[in-house]
């Protein structure tokens, strides 16, 4: 019997590869086939203060047109190890989010590993976050309805987000999306995992990013909880959260306890585990049942998150 979910079972034949400094330049240069703008969604790119010291942050914004008022919005964060990635990547979904649940998505452009190490990506995105807390209002936003969401390492820096901006005080986001999220640096070191049918992101491909983002060895001693949101002890008092993941995913066991660990901190945490779906299933297998599904589940956790005491 196969490991591999019915609709999923040509990931069997993905071969298994890492990234590493070749593959990531040629991954930072590549660009993504972005479909065709609806009618009904506004698509703006947009350029706001970045952190001090650095250059601006680019925040690429979908709106539905027929949006009236103060609507909920997504701050969205692409994944790619760290390493790779754009908020074009996303588009298709992003776009979904905006027209299925009327909402704003800001999908975040953040500076890249390892050319620039931890904190950048977070700072990026802290930059941007306080943007749309600030201009809420003139974008038809309702700042009290911002949820923090993202992808593999994007969900990473939702997580680590979501700590930094619980520790400064300044916003306050009301949920917390996290796909597959990469979350631990530590799992790099983990000799008793059966990586078999592991595919998309190897062990190899996590060594990598995880040292290009951190700029020192994965496990090593210091590594700051907004990097690596799993070495955080203290999780009271963040917002609620939903984590999805395969039961093929490298991510899996560190995702499930990072869920645990919110829940023991008395933070609502629901989890959905997919099985014998690899990482980044979804974005590499778009049609399958599963992956449609999968979306569908996060839609709907956003729709009751952001809209629970508001009728649409």
């Amino acid at each position: 019997m196969s490991a591999f979910h019915p609709d999923l079972a040509i990931a069997r034949y993905v071969p298994k590869f890492s990234f590493g400094p070749r593959l990531a330049r040629l991954m930072q240069k590549a660009k993504p086939r972005v479909p065709d703008a609806p009618d009904d969604v506004m698509i703006e790119n947009v350029t706001v203060p970045g952190p001090d010291g650095a250059g601006p942050v680019s925040l690429r914004v979908y709106r539905p047109r027929a949006a009236e008022g103060a609507a909920p919005a997504l701050f969205w964060i692409h994944g790619g190890g760290f390493i790779s990635g754009s908020p074009e990547q996303d588009e298709t979904s992003s776009i979904g989010f905006a027209r299925s649940l009327g909402i704003t998505v800001v999908a975040l452009r953040y500076r890249l590993a390892p050319q620039h190490p931890s904190p950048a990506a977070v700072e990026d995105a802290y930059a941007g976050l306080r943007w749309v807390f600030a201009h809420a209002e003139e974008h038809g936003i309702d700042p009290t309805r911002i949820a923090i969401g993202g992808a593999s390492a994007g969900g990473g820096l939702a997580a680590g987000l979501v700590l930094y901006a619980h520790d400064k005080g300044e916003v306050a986001p009301a949920f917390q999306l996290l796909v597959y999220p990469m979350l631990d640096d530590r799992t790099v070191l983990r000799t008793d995992m059966d990586t078999r049918n592991v595919r998309i992101w190897s062990p190899g491909s996590n060594r990598f990013g995880w040292t290009s983002y951190l700029g020192a060895e994965p496990g090593s001693d210091g590594v700051s909880h907004y990097a690596a949101p799993a070495r955080r002890e203290d999780l009271a008092g963040l917002p609620p959260a939903w984590i999805g993941v395969g039961t093929l995913d490298l991510f899996h066991d560190e995702d499930l306890a990072y869920a645990d660990r919110l829940s023991a901190s008395g933070v609502a945490c629901e989890v959905v585990t997919i099985p014998g779906a690899p990482h980044g299933f979804d974005a590499v297998f778009r049609k399958a049942n599963v992956s449609r599904d999968f979306w569908r589940m996060q839609a709907e956790v956003l729709k009751r998150a952001l809209f629970a005491d508001t009728p649409r």
